[in-house]
């Protein structure tokens, strides 16, 4: 199963021949995404231009895709993989690490977050973000993107 990541899901939305393309070879049984996702696609047509009308959008692409949210166990993966970076990108001065966020070794807590949901089920995370790459040199994540973009 393959879960989309805001970029895709949003492609999608734009009907982007690649993303298109690659959906129609797939039964929607297939595809998925997760609250994470759900959250900054809101986020991203409440502060858009035609408010209305990609709230609308975004609601009508979701209703139709199996949306996974986040438990207790998302939780223990999302803070092991945590530590995992922290140890492998973060200071190795235990004072300075416990300052350091995320963000700051590269790695968004939202991106954390749809990598955790994706570990958790096993699911093929779809994304053109950089960086589920960091989070894949601490764990076994499969990552891949339809999107070719052109020169």
């Amino acid at each position: 199963m393959y879960l989309l990541d805001t970029n895709h899901c949003s492609l999608a939305m734009n009907h982007q021949p690649d993303i298109m393309a690659r959906l129609a070879e797939l039964y929607q049984s297939q595809i998925c995404t997760c609250v994470i996702v759900q959250a900054e696609l809101i986020y991203m047509a409440e502060n858009s231009r035609q408010r209305d009308n990609n709230l609308n959008r975004v609601i009508e692409f979701l209703q139709n895709i199996l949306i996974y949210e986040i438990d207790s166990k998302t939780a223990e993966i999302y803070g092991s993989f945590q530590a995992d970076l922290m140890n492998n990108f973060g200071p190795k001065e235990k004072n300075k690490r416990r300052k350091t966020r995320l963000i700051d070794i590269g790695v968004s807590q939202h991106d954390l977050w749809i990598a955790s949901i994706a570990g958790q089920h096993n699911l093929i995370l779809v994304s053109a973000d950089s960086d589920f790459q960091r989070i894949q040199t601490v764990r076994d994540l499969t990552v891949e993107s339809w999107y070719r973009p052109t020169n």
